[in-house]
């Protein structure tokens, strides 16, 4: 299982675009949407990677707390589904479902969206306040699969809470996971793979 880590794009940088169909219930899911959020935390994850499936079920109860104090949340899997059917829409939506997201779980068949979030692994964490401004990039806990280290998303909701209070984590790690599978020749410049 080989690790990539999260690109860390600049602290400050505006959340970039995105209009995708929400796999569950096939409405369009809009940046916009998020407009009277005290924030919008965006994830890329996928079905089958190890590194998601090891964190899913404590992401998902963390995605409720933080909708819960009026953080927006939503994943977006942008891996190509040709090569890796497990994550394909339909499979998407069957894992949302068996999971109970309270969230969207979004599509990005042309890989454009997770370009503009120079995004490269799964999980890969993007948190913005309500400027739509990057205020964490990173891993959502120290655990990894096999490390015996809890899986509690305390890095994330650490970044949260000092949201909340006008400030910005210092001490921001890497999420750790596989790459984001690019379709044949559509691999961006900043992935080294």
């Amino acid at each position: 299982m080989s690790s990539t880590p999260s690109t860390m794009m600049d602290l400050g940088t505006k959340a970039p675009d995105f209009k995708l169909f929400d796999t569950v219930n096939n409405q369009l899911v809009s940046l916009d949407d998020f407009d009277n959020a005290k924030g919008l935390l965006v994830v890329f994850m996928c079905n089958h990677c190890p590194y998601v499936k090891h964190i899913l079920d404590e992401f998902v109860v963390a995605a409720r707390d933080l909708q819960q104090k009026g953080i927006g949340v939503v994943a977006i899997s942008s891996n190509d589904v040709e090569n890796y059917p497990d994550d394909s829409p339909v499979k998407m939506a069957a894992e949302a479902r068996a999971h109970q997201f309270s969230f969207p779980y979004l599509y990005d068949g042309t890989q454009e969206v997770a370009k503009a979030y120079n995004a490269a692994c799964t999980p890969d964490f993007f948190l913005f306040d309500e400027k739509d401004e990057l205020v964490y990039r990173g891993q959502f806990d120290d655990s990894r699969p096999g490390n015996d280290k809890p899986v509690n998303g305390k890095d994330l909701r650490e970044a949260v809470e000092l949201l909340f209070d006008g400030k910005v984590k210092e001490d921001q790690k890497p999420s750790m996971g596989c790459n984001i599978k690019w379709k044949k020749g559509n691999a961006p410049e900043y992935f080294e793979g």
